[in-house]
């Protein structure tokens, strides 16, 4: 009977989400009951449902479920070397106008930083100025950029690949969210900049191609600086009033100030109740923290994200190599999902239900 009473309020949630990836998108809902339901199933029986508070069975350390280990294992992208080869002839799309990146036979281009912003204690925004006022990026969505830094004591450059969270049709300008890891080379490097230097990219480099509902409702899981590839993808749907795509996020961090891109999330949940609903995982969750604690786990994914038979779902991920391991297993290469396996393999999704980032 008190296991039964321990996980009603889990049952309740995961009732309430079914219904929230099922139902056709209603006006002026709010994730009171939802909230309220993570808060009660976080309390009962010293942890309950939602918290979780152990390192599931052969997953890696914290560092790696939550990226604080390599810089380029942290954004969940292959090899730059590998990356570069897949940068198309042409960027192709439907942006129209001058495009900085054009692919091909381009080669690297050269741009001023020209603002920067902190952050927090390890994070830094950085604003790169596009040498035409008028230009815009040139990428689509989902694409990236390769970044080529080579000091004076440097034997070979290194390259390194990034998501810009920048809107793809801005204007003149490109944005880069940058954690510094220790001993990374490139993310140093940039943090270390000053307004006024130049920074060498490449791009765009091809991810997954996205139309306007081509999937009825999309997960994306993702840790550490995994998140930008994310969000350049929720951004995209919730500016055109054409998609009407639902979209569930599972975020997982060290700490509640790591949590980044949380202000933009926030506002697509105040604008777009019905359709997106963010939960956060924290390994330190400060005092009175309402939502996960520990690692992304097989039953939380179970109860947020829309099930595998539910009409037609994709789930994205992205993430430092533990996270990979844990919920999807790896990325073969840039070219070769790999096999599926991890949780959501365990919980019945296909290969053709996933893409790893």
């Amino acid at each position: 009977m008190f296991a039964s009473r321990l996980f009603r309020p889990a049952q309740q949630l995961s009732s309430h989400v079914r219904r929230y990836a099922t139902e056709p998108p209603k006006s002026g809902g709010n994730n009171t009951l939802l909230y309220s339901a993570l808060a009660v199933a976080a309390v009962g029986g010293g942890g309950g449902y939602y918290y979780y508070t152990q390192q599931p069975t052969g997953a890696s350390p914290r560092k790696e479920q939550h990226g604080e280990g390599h810089e380029s294992g942290a954004h969940g992208q292959p090899a730059s070397k590998t990356e570069e080869r897949n940068i198309p002839a042409t960027t192709g799309g439907e942006i129209k106008g001058v495009k900085c990146f054009q692919g091909g036979e381009q080669g690297f281009v050269s741009l001023v930083l020209d603002h920067i912003e902190n952050v927090n204690h390890n994070t830094k925004k950085l604003r790169f100025k596009l040498d035409d006022d008028d230009s815009t990026s040139g990428l689509n969505v989902a694409s990236a950029l390769l970044t080529k830094y080579k000091g004076p004591e440097m034997e070979k450059p290194v390259v390194r690949p990034y998501t810009p969270t920048s809107d793809e049709d801005a204007k003149g300008f490109l944005d880069l969210v940058v954690k510094k890891y220790p001993n990374g080379p490139m993310s140093t490097h940039l943090h270390d900049m000053s307004v006024g230097q130049r920074l060498d990219f490449k791009g765009p480099i091809p991810k997954y191609p996205w139309s306007p509902n081509k999937h009825d409702h999309i997960a994306l899981v993702a840790g550490g600086t995994g998140i930008t590839p994310m969000y350049q993808l929720a951004r995209a749907i919730f500016k055109n009033p054409e998609d009407k795509t639902k979209v569930t996020l599972v975020f997982g961090n060290v700490s509640e100030e790591d949590i980044l891109l949380k202000h933009e999330f926030e506002e697509l949940e105040n604008n777009y109740p019905q359709r997106f609903r963010a939960f956060y995982v924290l390994d330190k969750p400060p005092e009175g923290w309402q939502q996960g604690k520990g690692f992304v786990t097989k039953e939380l994914l179970q109860t947020v994200l829309p099930g595998p038979k539910d009409a037609n779902v994709k789930v994205f991920v992205c993430g430092p190599p533990g996270m990979y391991k844990a919920i999807s297993g790896p990325k073969k290469s840039p070219s070769d999902q790999g096999d599926l396996g991890g949780y959501l393999a365990e919980l019945g999704y296909t290969k053709e239900q996933v893409y790893k980032f």
